[in-house]
Protein backbone atom coordinates (compact mmCIF):
# COMPACT_ATOMS: atom_id res chain seq x y z
CA UNK A 1 0.00 0.00 0.00
CA UNK A 2 1.15 3.47 -0.69
CA UNK A 3 2.25 5.89 1.22
CA UNK A 4 -1.03 8.21 0.67
CA UNK A 5 -3.37 5.06 0.92
CA UNK A 6 -2.18 4.12 4.03
CA UNK A 7 -2.14 7.95 5.35
CA UNK A 8 -6.41 7.71 3.77
CA UNK A 9 -6.20 4.75 5.56
CA UNK A 10 -5.78 5.52 9.01
CA UNK A 11 -7.72 8.72 8.77
CA UNK A 12 -10.38 6.84 8.46
CA UNK A 13 -9.83 4.19 11.34
CA UNK A 14 -9.26 7.95 13.07
CA UNK A 15 -12.35 9.06 12.35
CA UNK A 16 -14.37 6.15 13.40
CA UNK A 17 -12.06 5.65 16.98
CA UNK A 18 -12.57 9.56 17.62
CA UNK A 19 -16.16 9.37 16.48
CA UNK A 20 -16.88 7.98 20.28
CA UNK A 21 -15.39 11.33 21.68
CA UNK A 22 -17.96 13.29 19.21
CA UNK A 23 -21.08 11.08 20.49
CA UNK A 24 -20.27 11.78 24.21
CA UNK A 25 -20.21 15.32 23.58
CA UNK A 26 -23.17 15.82 21.68
CA UNK A 27 -24.95 13.57 24.40
CA UNK A 28 -24.47 16.29 26.34
CA UNK A 29 -26.90 18.43 24.54
CA UNK A 30 -29.66 16.31 23.54
CA UNK A 31 -30.76 13.07 24.38
CA UNK A 32 -29.49 9.44 22.50
CA UNK A 33 -32.29 8.50 20.13
CA UNK A 34 -33.05 12.10 19.14
CA UNK A 35 -29.23 12.66 18.02
CA UNK A 36 -29.44 9.10 16.38
CA UNK A 37 -32.62 10.44 14.87
CA UNK A 38 -30.79 13.31 13.39
CA UNK A 39 -27.65 11.58 12.28
CA UNK A 40 -29.77 9.12 10.03
CA UNK A 41 -31.58 12.23 8.39
CA UNK A 42 -28.86 14.24 7.81
CA UNK A 43 -27.06 10.76 6.12
CA UNK A 44 -30.04 10.50 4.28
CA UNK A 45 -30.59 14.18 3.07
CA UNK A 46 -29.66 15.30 0.61
CA UNK A 47 -27.48 12.52 -0.83
CA UNK A 48 -30.58 10.01 -1.24
CA UNK A 49 -31.75 12.62 -4.23
CA UNK A 50 -27.89 11.96 -5.95
CA UNK A 51 -27.12 8.77 -5.21
CA UNK A 52 -29.49 5.74 -7.53
CA UNK A 53 -30.94 3.17 -5.35
CA UNK A 54 -28.82 0.35 -5.08
CA UNK A 55 -30.02 -3.38 -7.08
CA UNK A 56 -30.94 -4.74 -3.92
CA UNK A 57 -34.64 -5.95 -2.77
CA UNK A 58 -36.15 -3.47 -0.46
CA UNK A 59 -36.19 -6.49 2.22
CA UNK A 60 -32.75 -5.70 2.43
CA UNK A 61 -31.84 -2.27 2.73
CA UNK A 62 -34.70 -2.45 5.34
CA UNK A 63 -32.79 -4.97 7.28
CA UNK A 64 -29.35 -3.11 7.48
CA UNK A 65 -30.99 0.37 8.07
CA UNK A 66 -33.47 -1.46 11.19
CA UNK A 67 -30.04 -3.61 12.24
CA UNK A 68 -27.74 -0.44 12.03
CA UNK A 69 -29.80 2.23 12.41
CA UNK A 70 -31.55 1.35 15.76
CA UNK A 71 -30.04 -1.65 16.78
CA UNK A 72 -26.34 -0.68 16.77
CA UNK A 73 -26.35 3.07 16.93
CA UNK A 74 -29.34 3.41 18.95
CA UNK A 75 -28.58 1.04 21.34
CA UNK A 76 -24.82 2.57 21.45
CA UNK A 77 -25.96 5.93 21.77
CA UNK A 78 -28.17 4.62 24.76
CA UNK A 79 -25.74 2.74 26.38
CA UNK A 80 -23.18 5.95 26.48
CA UNK A 81 -25.67 8.26 27.89
CA UNK A 82 -24.26 7.89 31.07
CA UNK A 83 -23.79 3.70 31.05
CA UNK A 84 -20.68 3.38 29.53
CA UNK A 85 -17.44 5.67 28.96
CA UNK A 86 -16.47 6.47 25.44
CA UNK A 87 -13.26 5.00 25.54
CA UNK A 88 -14.62 1.16 26.90
CA UNK A 89 -17.63 1.50 24.34
CA UNK A 90 -15.18 2.15 21.11
CA UNK A 91 -12.90 -1.08 22.26
CA UNK A 92 -16.99 -3.41 23.58
CA UNK A 93 -18.11 -2.40 20.28
CA UNK A 94 -15.43 -4.55 18.18
CA UNK A 95 -16.73 -7.49 19.54
CA UNK A 96 -18.95 -7.56 16.67
CA UNK A 97 -15.97 -9.65 14.61
CA UNK A 98 -16.78 -12.42 16.78
CA UNK A 99 -20.49 -11.87 16.48
CA UNK A 100 -20.42 -11.90 12.45
CA UNK A 101 -17.90 -15.32 12.71
CA UNK A 102 -20.40 -16.73 15.24
CA UNK A 103 -23.73 -15.57 13.75
CA UNK A 104 -22.37 -16.57 9.95
CA UNK A 105 -20.92 -20.26 11.38
CA UNK A 106 -24.36 -20.72 12.67
CA UNK A 107 -26.04 -20.21 9.44
CA UNK A 108 -23.67 -22.44 7.41
CA UNK A 109 -23.54 -25.15 9.99
CA UNK A 110 -19.65 -24.63 10.38
CA UNK A 111 -17.74 -24.95 13.72
CA UNK A 112 -15.02 -23.10 15.37
CA UNK A 113 -11.35 -23.65 14.91
CA UNK A 114 -9.12 -23.81 17.81
CA UNK A 115 -7.36 -20.59 17.01
CA UNK A 116 -10.73 -19.22 16.89
CA UNK A 117 -11.64 -20.54 20.21
CA UNK A 118 -8.74 -18.95 21.59
CA UNK A 119 -9.19 -15.80 20.41
CA UNK A 120 -12.60 -15.82 21.68
CA UNK A 121 -11.22 -16.80 24.63
CA UNK A 122 -9.01 -13.78 25.45
CA UNK A 123 -11.61 -10.74 23.75
CA UNK A 124 -14.17 -12.71 26.99
CA UNK A 125 -11.39 -12.35 29.41
CA UNK A 126 -11.38 -8.62 28.79
CA UNK A 127 -14.76 -7.80 28.67
CA UNK A 128 -14.68 -9.92 31.83
CA UNK A 129 -11.88 -7.55 33.34
CA UNK A 130 -14.46 -4.79 32.29
CA UNK A 131 -17.21 -6.41 34.20
CA UNK A 132 -14.92 -6.94 37.30
CA UNK A 133 -14.45 -3.31 37.12
CA UNK A 134 -18.30 -1.61 36.33
CA UNK A 135 -18.46 1.75 38.30
CA UNK A 136 -20.24 4.95 38.23
CA UNK A 137 -18.76 5.71 34.40
CA UNK A 138 -19.57 1.76 33.09
CA UNK A 139 -22.07 -0.40 34.48
CA UNK A 140 -23.41 -3.51 33.49
CA UNK A 141 -26.50 -2.08 31.93
CA UNK A 142 -24.26 0.18 29.91
CA UNK A 143 -21.81 -2.71 29.58
CA UNK A 144 -24.75 -5.22 27.71
CA UNK A 145 -26.26 -2.40 25.84
CA UNK A 146 -23.29 -1.83 23.26
CA UNK A 147 -23.02 -6.28 23.31
CA UNK A 148 -26.10 -6.00 21.62
CA UNK A 149 -25.49 -3.20 19.39
CA UNK A 150 -22.09 -5.32 18.74
CA UNK A 151 -24.52 -7.74 17.93
CA UNK A 152 -26.99 -5.97 15.61
CA UNK A 153 -23.86 -4.60 13.49
CA UNK A 154 -23.19 -8.33 13.10
CA UNK A 155 -26.38 -8.68 11.59
CA UNK A 156 -26.03 -5.96 9.49
CA UNK A 157 -22.48 -7.54 8.45
CA UNK A 158 -24.92 -10.48 7.31
CA UNK A 159 -27.45 -8.14 5.43
CA UNK A 160 -24.83 -5.98 3.89
CA UNK A 161 -22.81 -9.22 2.74
CA UNK A 162 -25.94 -11.06 1.08
CA UNK A 163 -26.48 -7.58 -0.94
CA UNK A 164 -23.30 -8.26 -2.95
CA UNK A 165 -21.07 -6.49 -4.50
CA UNK A 166 -22.94 -2.59 -4.57
CA UNK A 167 -21.87 1.01 -3.93
CA UNK A 168 -21.38 0.85 -0.13
CA UNK A 169 -22.21 4.39 -0.07
CA UNK A 170 -25.64 4.58 -1.76
CA UNK A 171 -26.27 1.63 0.23
CA UNK A 172 -25.83 3.27 3.57
CA UNK A 173 -27.74 6.38 2.52
CA UNK A 174 -30.64 4.29 1.07
CA UNK A 175 -31.09 2.05 4.13
CA UNK A 176 -30.68 4.93 6.36
CA UNK A 177 -34.42 5.90 5.27
CA UNK A 178 -35.71 2.73 7.15
CA UNK A 179 -34.01 4.09 10.47
CA UNK A 180 -35.26 7.23 10.73
CA UNK A 181 -39.21 6.80 11.41
CA UNK A 182 -38.55 3.50 14.32
CA UNK A 183 -35.67 6.06 15.81
CA UNK A 184 -38.13 9.22 15.75
CA UNK A 185 -40.94 7.22 17.00
CA UNK A 186 -38.74 5.54 19.73
CA UNK A 187 -37.51 9.47 20.70
CA UNK A 188 -40.86 10.53 20.79
CA UNK A 189 -42.25 7.64 22.73
CA UNK A 190 -38.92 6.88 25.22
CA UNK A 191 -38.12 10.88 25.63
CA UNK A 192 -40.83 12.46 25.36
CA UNK A 193 -42.02 15.74 23.14
CA UNK A 194 -40.74 18.25 25.96
CA UNK A 195 -36.98 16.40 25.86
CA UNK A 196 -37.15 16.46 22.18
CA UNK A 197 -37.76 20.44 22.40
CA UNK A 198 -35.32 20.87 24.62
CA UNK A 199 -32.83 19.10 23.15
CA UNK A 200 -33.24 20.83 20.07
CA UNK A 201 -33.64 24.53 21.25
CA UNK A 202 -30.52 23.99 23.50
CA UNK A 203 -28.02 22.41 20.72
CA UNK A 204 -25.32 24.82 20.12
CA UNK A 205 -22.65 25.00 16.71
CA UNK A 206 -20.46 21.42 19.03
CA UNK A 207 -24.12 19.27 19.00
CA UNK A 208 -24.95 20.29 14.94
CA UNK A 209 -21.37 19.82 14.19
CA UNK A 210 -21.50 16.43 16.24
CA UNK A 211 -24.43 15.34 14.01
CA UNK A 212 -22.62 16.20 10.89
CA UNK A 213 -19.47 14.66 11.92
CA UNK A 214 -21.44 11.59 12.75
CA UNK A 215 -23.09 11.64 9.17
CA UNK A 216 -20.53 12.84 6.99
CA UNK A 217 -17.51 11.56 8.53
CA UNK A 218 -18.13 8.64 10.35
CA UNK A 219 -20.65 7.17 7.49
CA UNK A 220 -20.19 9.42 3.99
CA UNK A 221 -16.42 9.34 4.35
CA UNK A 222 -15.51 6.21 6.08
CA UNK A 223 -17.29 4.14 3.94
CA UNK A 224 -16.59 5.65 1.19
CA UNK A 225 -13.35 6.12 1.36
CA UNK A 226 -12.56 2.40 2.86
CA UNK A 227 -14.77 1.06 0.10
CA UNK A 228 -12.65 2.75 -2.51
CA UNK A 229 -9.32 1.33 -0.93
CA UNK A 230 -11.00 -2.65 -0.57
CA UNK A 231 -11.65 -2.06 -4.52
CA UNK A 232 -7.82 -1.11 -4.75
CA UNK A 233 -6.44 -3.67 -2.59
CA UNK A 234 -7.20 -7.03 -0.79
CA UNK A 235 -8.98 -7.44 2.37
CA UNK A 236 -6.32 -8.59 3.69
CA UNK A 237 -4.16 -5.62 3.18
CA UNK A 238 -6.68 -3.22 4.43
CA UNK A 239 -9.08 -5.11 7.18
CA UNK A 240 -6.18 -5.06 9.75
CA UNK A 241 -6.12 -1.29 9.86
CA UNK A 242 -9.64 -1.25 11.84
CA UNK A 243 -7.76 -2.80 14.80
CA UNK A 244 -6.61 0.86 15.25
CA UNK A 245 -10.19 2.06 16.03
CA UNK A 246 -10.06 1.01 19.69
CA UNK A 247 -6.78 2.64 20.00
CA UNK A 248 -8.24 5.78 18.70
CA UNK A 249 -11.18 5.50 20.67
CA UNK A 250 -9.54 5.19 24.06
CA UNK A 251 -6.58 7.56 22.97
CA UNK A 252 -9.44 10.54 22.10
CA UNK A 253 -11.07 9.87 24.97
CA UNK A 254 -8.64 10.04 27.43
CA UNK A 255 -6.91 13.56 25.85
CA UNK A 256 -10.14 14.96 24.92
CA UNK A 257 -12.17 14.24 27.65
CA UNK A 258 -9.83 13.43 30.65
CA UNK A 259 -10.97 9.50 30.52
CA UNK A 260 -8.25 7.30 32.68
CA UNK A 261 -6.32 4.69 31.85
CA UNK A 262 -5.81 2.49 34.83
CA UNK A 263 -4.25 -0.70 34.35
CA UNK A 264 -7.97 -2.48 34.19
CA UNK A 265 -8.31 -0.89 31.45
CA UNK A 266 -5.44 -1.44 29.78
CA UNK A 267 -5.28 -5.28 30.57
CA UNK A 268 -8.88 -5.27 29.35
CA UNK A 269 -7.52 -3.46 26.03
CA UNK A 270 -4.46 -5.92 25.38
CA UNK A 271 -6.81 -8.79 25.81
CA UNK A 272 -9.65 -7.98 23.48
CA UNK A 273 -7.42 -6.50 20.74
CA UNK A 274 -4.68 -9.69 21.05
CA UNK A 275 -8.45 -11.85 20.68
CA UNK A 276 -9.29 -9.40 17.68
CA UNK A 277 -5.59 -9.48 16.11
CA UNK A 278 -5.10 -13.20 16.32
CA UNK A 279 -8.92 -13.83 14.97
CA UNK A 280 -7.92 -11.72 12.27
CA UNK A 281 -4.05 -12.49 11.34
CA UNK A 282 -3.85 -16.13 11.67
CA UNK A 283 -4.99 -16.86 8.44
CA UNK A 284 -2.97 -14.75 6.81
CA UNK A 285 0.09 -16.42 8.99
CA UNK A 286 -1.24 -19.72 8.15
CA UNK A 287 -0.78 -19.00 4.57
CA UNK A 288 2.50 -17.80 4.87
CA UNK A 289 3.62 -20.87 7.10
CA UNK A 290 2.28 -23.49 4.30
CA UNK A 291 4.11 -21.69 1.41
Amino acid sequence: MSLRHFLLALAVVAVWGSNFVVIKLALGQMPPLLFATLRFCVVVFPMVFFLPRPAVPWHNLAGYGLLIGVGQFGLLFVAMNGHISPGLASLVIQVQVFFTIGLAMMLAGETLQRVQWLALALAAGGLGVIVAHTDGSTTLLGLGLVLLAALSWAGGNLVSRAAGRINMVAYVVWSSLFAVPPLALLSLWVEGWSALQAGLQQADATAWAAVAWQAWGNSIFGYAAWGWLLSRYSAATITPMALLVPLFGMGSSAWWLGESLPAWKLIAAALVMTGLALNLLWPLLRKRLKR
